[in-house]
């Protein structure tokens, strides 16, 4: 929001813009996509102590956020965390581990998840979030994960020991908040996820237009070979449709309509199709698409991160079909 020091732009030119750097380098949209979940989450849940503490700083870059969320037995099954976070006069005492955090070494804040109540029945009743802001004693971050792409960015291990957090960090002053407040900020996320994923597909789509009118073989240019053709055709119709269903899920979400459902599928639909677009364009340029010599591959590397990322696809089938279920129930 404008009061806090950001632009206040709308979902859909958010998507847009996560589109542009991905087709560029998608590593750098990670970055800003995960800083981008913590200052949602903030701006939407948080007070307005917090909003007014975290949220400029956020924005000038003084601060960059991440989402500290998955653990080693906790990924799909976000509710299966096992880090807590007890009470003690003002302040919370944060142990265990989380994994696979973006920003983990190089960021400075993130919205933690952790078991304020670990006898809760339904268990999301006992998950809150707080900011936690480096440095803080008992924190630290622990490997580095050597990733197959995605490899612009930094993520980690974070270990919490005897950790202590302010109670203004619980995120909106009360506990039992925590995993819908997340689960909200993720919706965003997968929006970005989804422009990534159409970022890299159109960046993989135009490399394989550029290189096919350059390479020839058996006496003429690859691009007049109707095999070739045919391939072109079906990246672009694919990650055009993608698009679509980015920008028709962003512009739910501007309107303030429900679009769990719509964004749910538009990154199911765009991972996919990155995935797709990213091996026939290694196809298109054959074996010098197999180097290191051209962009190719790492798009290849990348698009696997976009069907992982923010939900596996898997879930997001789930969220679809439960949707659905709702919407047209008797």
């Amino acid at each position: 929001p404008t009061e806090y020091g950001g632009m206040g732009l709308d979902f859909t030119t958010f998507a847009m813009i996560f589109e542009e750097l991905s087709k560029g380098w998608m590593s750098v949209s990670g970055i800003i996509g995960t800083h981008h979940i913590l200052s949602y989450i903030i701006a939407i849940h948080g007070t307005e102590e917090q909003k007014h503490r975290i949220l400029p700083k956020m924005a000038t870059g003084e601060i960059r956020g991440g989402l500290a969320l998955t653990e080693a037995e906790a990924g799909s099954d976000a509710q299966n965390i096992s880090t807590t976070a007890t009470k003690d006069g003002e302040e919370y005492v944060i142990n265990g581990r989380k994994m696979f955090i973006s920003n983990g070494d190089n960021g400075n804040a993130f919205a933690l998840m952790a078991k304020t109540d670990p006898n809760s029945n339904p268990r999301h009743r006992g998950i809150s979030c707080f900011i936690l802001e480096k440095p803080t004693e008992g924190f630290k971050v622990g490997q580095h994960l050597d990733k197959l792409g995605y490899r612009g960015l930094d993520t980690c291990e974070l270990i919490f020991d005897d950790c202590r957090v302010p109670v203004d960090n619980l995120i909106g002053g009360e506990e039992g908040r925590g995993f819908g407040q997340v689960m909200n900020g993720l919706e965003t996320g997968r929006i970005n996820v989804a422009a990534r994923a159409v970022g890299v597909a159109q960046a993989a789509l135009e490399a394989s237009v550029s290189y096919s009118k350059k390479r020839s073989a058996f006496g003429k240019l690859i691009s007049e070979h109707q095999a070739i053709q045919l391939k072109l055709a079906e990246m672009a119709a694919k990650v055009h449709a993608a698009r679509l269903m980015v920008y028709d899920a962003a512009s739910k979400k501007d309107s303030g309509e429900r679009n769990d459902l719509e964004t749910a599928m538009a990154k199911l639909f765009a991972s996919e199709v990155c995935g797709e677009v990213a091996m026939e364009a290694m196809r298109v340029h054959g074996g010098v698409g197999y180097t290191k010599d051209l962009p190719v591959e790492r798009y290849y590397r990348d698009a696997p991160l976009m069907i992982i990322g923010e939900g596996t696809n898997e879930i997001m089938k789930l969220v679809i079909a439960r949707r659905l279920l709702e919407k047209y129930s008797d």
